[in-house]
């Protein structure tokens, strides 16, 4: 299985679930706990959980949180390759649900903002190896030189490289042209139905994963309860498998960052593409079913 190495944002996600209605200008009862989070983290968390040889590249500040993160990590397995930053506080993201399942979130990169070329370890960019980078840390202004530089190291190793979208607002912030062009040479982009409209202006997900089937070979559009499609060069159509269906839905947090855990390694593995979206609502399906982002330890 080739090592999979994750660029991306750590995080400590305060995750507030509304028991009710939110009640303007007063009090809402609800139960509020703390998780380790940051997209990139979370996958490379799933990824070795289910097995897979991973590391992780990112940045955390000298307090206790990021200590604890980066203890979390290790304790999943992941080969952290954490920077400390003296200065800027371990990223931290406000994750605010209501009483009905919605949820919106307030994050504060922290020291996530200033990764830095510097920051990657040249030897995990060795032939034969895979590159997955968080649409976070590439769409923050601060760490995107980090970004754009591994995604030159990996080509010139021959490394295969993913992308993922991140999330819809800071990606329409950013543009959509200037995110295809940064992320010019990626093997393999993830996205939501969301992420991919903003990209092409299409509302319906199969035609904006055949217009982004022409800056990337492969695509992966995540559907949420509909389950996810794959595009590739080549294919008249795309493949589609349905989500698996859960008992109950308890946090969707982190769930797309699980479903590319469960899809990468049998992707990597050249399993059939239907296997692999298969694997990813597998894992996705998993995440639903816990409060947090990540696997339990």
């Amino acid at each position: 299985m080739a090592r999979i190495v994750v660029i991306g944002d750590l995080m400590t996600d305060t995750v507030a679930h509304a028991m009710l209605p939110l009640a303007k200008g007063s009090d809402t009862p609800a139960t509020v706990t703390m998780h380790g989070g940051g997209s990139g983290a979370n996958i490379a968390a799933w990824l070795a959980v289910d097995g897979a040889d991973v590391a992780f590249v990112g940045r955390r500040g000298a307090d206790i949180a990021g200590r604890n993160r980066d203890m979390e990590l290790m304790g999943y397995g992941v080969d952290a390759r954490l920077v400390m930053d003296p200065e800027r506080p371990t990223g931290t993201c406000v994750v605010m649900i209501t009483h009905k399942g919605d949820h919106t979130m307030l994050s504060d990169p922290g020291a996530n903002a200033a990764l830095s070329p510097d920051d990657l370890p040249k030897d995990l960019f060795t032939p034969g190896c895979h590159l997955h980078v968080s649409g976070y840390t590439l769409l923050n202004t601060g760490s995107r030189q980090a970004i754009l530089t591994a995604i030159s190291m990996a080509r010139r190793a021959g490394m295969t490289i993913s992308v993922d979208g991140a999330s819809a607002a800071p990606l329409e912030r950013a543009g959509a042209e200037p995110f295809l062009q940064m992320t010019n040479g990626a093997t393999l982009l993830f996205v939501n139905a969301e992420q991919g409209r903003v990209l092409t202006g299409r509302n319906e997900p199969e035609q904006a994963a055949r217009v982004l089937n022409a800056w990337y070979p492969h695509v992966v559009m995540k559907l949420g309860s509909e389950g996810a499609l794959f595009y590739a060069n080549g294919r008249p159509d795309p493949v589609r498998v349905p989500a698996p269906p859960v008992e109950r839905i308890v946090d969707k947090t982190g769930a797309g960052d699980a479903f590319c855990a469960g899809f990468l390694p049998c992707w990597l593995d050249k399993k059939p593409p239907g296997e692999a979206l298969t694997s990813g609502c597998r894992l996705a399906a998993k995440a639903l079913s816990l409060v947090g982002a990540r696997p339990l330890l």
